[in-house]
């Protein structure tokens, strides 16, 4: 197995001065994302794979949304790489509008795609998910792997725990995310794991309908996030 930094770090086995040096290099990362970042405002993200192609109906789903969100005011923000990201940064920029994305640096598969005005690479994920959430108004969610995955859940976990609250978020590809709600409530509900009302909320609006996302995140209003606790 090649040699990997991160492996040492997640195993637990390196020097508490190598740890010092992780530390300033996480640090930095963020640094760099609030400097780079800190002005975009009224912004969606968009999570998604990025396996599927151009001619990919989940992409042609994400760019026509994208694009509708673009020409009416918001900035859209992705991981940066292709695919579902691809198509919602192209759809931004043919909009007019600003388009974001937070790069995470791969050894395969992952490379900025050619549609973005700002561009942030990040070598740790979670310093990456905290700038795709921080920055944000409302997530757009289409279908994706265990990364996507990733995303859908920490961010239901969130609103869940008031971390993050009246936000909007909308899942896209019906089809793909079918068997995902009686999951949750024949599974996740019945065994005790989450409760009955934590399927309310925002996360579990869906459709297919570009227009119909956009009412759902302008139905909520722009500006600062707050939580009725």
């Amino acid at each position: 197995m090649k040699h990997n930094h991160d492996y040492n770090l997640l195993q637990g086995t390196e020097s508490y001065f190598t740890d010092l040096w992780r530390s300033l290099r996480i640090w930095r990362e963020f640094r760099r994302g609030f400097m780079k970042l800190r002005k975009v405002n009224n912004c969606v993200t968009f999570f998604g794979s990025a396996r599927f192609a151009p001619d990919h109906r989940y992409y042609k789903l994400a760019y026509n949304t994208a694009f509708l969100m673009g020409k009416a005011g918001y900035s859209i923000m992705t991981g940066g790489g292709s695919g579902i990201m691809e198509a919602a940064n192209k759809g931004a920029q043919d909009a007019g509008a600003l388009s974001v994305g937070c790069n995470i640096q791969l050894p395969k598969e992952q490379k900025p795609n050619p549609y973005l005005d700002i561009q942030v690479d990040f070598h740790y994920f979670f310093v990456r998910k905290m700038m795709l959430l921080k920055y944000s108004q409302a997530f757009v969610m289409l279908p994706g792997g265990f990364g996507t995955m990733d995303e859908v859940f920490e961010t239901g976990t969130l609103m869940q725990t008031n971390k993050i609250c009246d936000f909007p978020v909308v899942v896209m590809g019906q089809d793909y995310w079918e068997t995902l709600g009686p999951f949750l409530r024949n599974t996740m509900v019945k065994h005790g794991t989450i409760r009955e009302r934590d399927l309310d909320l925002n996360f579990a609006r869906m459709t297919d309908d570009p227009q119909g996302a956009l009412d759902i995140i302008t139905a909520r209003g722009r500006g600062k996030k707050t939580c009725n606790v």
